[in-house]
């Protein structure tokens, strides 16, 4: 038996909360984090071509964008920047049922890597002569 992705029918950015809210033909509802979202992008930035990169320090990302890519796909443009992956129902459909599994992944792998999800702190440092 041949098995299709369900189809988008509804996207919703909660940017209070940095939640995307996403709803499929197949009657399920979805939520993922902003920065869920970010670090699992399908971008080829984040997968670095076959060896996934370590993205950190995303815990406040936001999306400041949600562009259609035809009626297959959206462009996610992040708030720090991102804006390369193209995130196909089929990449949602598998981020959202799987994030129960992906996110302790990923915050294993963070912790291995002695990484942070905390955002860098930009700093004003005025040198003096």
């Amino acid at each position: 038996m041949f098995m299709t992705t369900p189809l988008v029918t509804s996207l919703k950015l909660k940017r209070k909360s940095r939640i995307l809210e996403v709803g499929f033909s197949d009657g399920s509802l979805h939520q993922m984090t902003c920065e869920f979202l970010r670090v699992h992008s399908p971008s080829a930035e984040v997968h670095g071509h076959g060896t996934p990169v370590l993205v950190t320090h995303k815990k406040n990302v936001n999306i400041s964008a949600i562009e259609p890519v035809g009626n297959y796909a959206v462009k996610l443009v992040f708030d720090d920047g991102h804006d390369t992956g193209l995130f196909s129902w089929q990449v949602l459909f598998d981020l959202a049922t799987h994030q129960t599994e992906l996110w302790p992944q990923y915050l294993a792998r963070l912790r291995a890597a002695k990484g942070s999800r905390e955002p860098l702190i930009a700093m004003n440092i005025k040198y003096s002569d």
